[in-house]
């Protein structure tokens, strides 16, 4: 993702792969557990012995590590929406899921205020970057990133508007506390007033950016109307990975570690993560799904195929880091920085 301002300092997908022995890794206490919503509720979760928690930028999400009964240990991950400045908590919003896998289900029925929870350091993969004018777009769940963005927009005097869909009104998280803006927010029901009305993008704002999180058919709506727009002026997060078409290779290929002196193959139904695990070089990896950032890897030579769901047409171009858990190579050898 881009580099963040100078004055600065994506719910990303569920996966059930278990976060052990992760380093960064703290344990935090259950403040608060309030409902913003239908379907919705906030955690705040507190230092126990009120050291500070690391250090966020607007964007940023944590990994949740919940223990249920059945599955084990679930990782999820979660745009934060509180007060960057608060330095002892965090807070996320947590939207239940109809068809949950065990994250949403234990937060909303079993997580309760004193439990002690297992979270990861902050990581940011939708960097609000310096512009004269943001175009925020939310859908649902999706605001939770954007509150953060607009927190540091008023901070730093620079214009923004909030478009904000949602099912119903009542669904939808922070229209009391986005209240106070005024004019500067466009609620957009979609029971009272259907799909959200893109054509404000219709015409690139000079040194504007366009941030948007939400499900797949928004971010679609947005890429498409957003099309005159600058590419890297157009920046998403994703609830789960973008639809991708089949690989351009599927026969193995290898790669050369440069720092362990290893070669290993990845053979044509095996991920780059599996290999570098099987030839004992681990990458941490958390979502599995190319959405959270966890596993990048640089690359120093060859051509990847990137299968993620994070990086922009510019960044892809540069051919110069990977996310190992999804993607692959184009090229019959790949170099790494491992």
């Amino acid at each position: 993702m881009p580099t963040t301002a100078a004055s600065l300092p994506v719910d990303a997908s569920p996966t059930t792969k278990p976060a052990v022995g992760r380093p960064g890794i703290q344990s935090l206490r259950v403040a608060r557990k309030d409902v913003l919503a239908d379907g919705v509720v906030r955690l705040r979760l507190e230092e126990p012995n009120n050291a500070r928690v690391p250090d966020w930028t607007p964007g940023s999400h944590i990994e949740l590590v919940l223990p249920t009964e059945d599955q084990g240990a679930l990782s999820r991950h979660y745009s934060l929406c509180g007060d960057r400045w608060d330095a002892q908590a965090y807070e996320v919003a947590v939207l239940r899921e109809p068809n949950s896998r065990g994250g949403s289900h234990y937060i909303h029925d079993v997580l309760a205020v004193g439990d002690m929870i297992t979270v990861g350091t902050p990581r940011n993969n939708f960097l609000l970057t310096q512009g004269t004018r943001y175009e925020f777009i939310a859908g649902g769940i999706g605001i939770t990133p954007i509150m953060t963005m607009i927190a540091a927009a008023e901070k730093l005097g620079i214009d923004w508007h909030l478009h904000y869909g949602g099912r119903t009104r009542a669904s939808m998280a922070f229209l009391d506390e986005l209240a106070q803006y005024g004019d500067r927010v466009t609620v957009w029901p979609q029971d009272e007033l259907g799909h959200l009305n893109l054509s404000f993008l219709n015409e690139p704002i000079e040194n504007g950016r366009v941030y948007c999180c939400g499900p797949e058919p928004l971010l679609n709506a947005v890429a498409g109307a957003a099309s005159e727009w600058p590419k890297w002026a157009v920046r998403f997060e994703r609830f789960v990975p973008a639809t991708q078409p089949p690989p351009v290779r599927t026969e193995p290929f290898e790669l050369e570690l440069v720092r362990s002196k290893k070669c290993v193959t990845v053979g044509s139904n095996e991920t780059v993560l599996s290999a570098l695990g099987n030839a004992g070089v681990p990458v941490l990896a958390s979502c599995m799904e190319g959405v959270c950032g966890t596993c990048e890897v640089s690359v120093l030579r060859g051509t990847p195929e990137h299968r993620d769901s994070l990086l922009n047409d510019g960044e892809r171009a540069k051919n110069d880091r990977m996310f190992v858990c999804v993607s692959r190579s184009i090229t019959d050898k790949l170099v790494l920085d491992l």
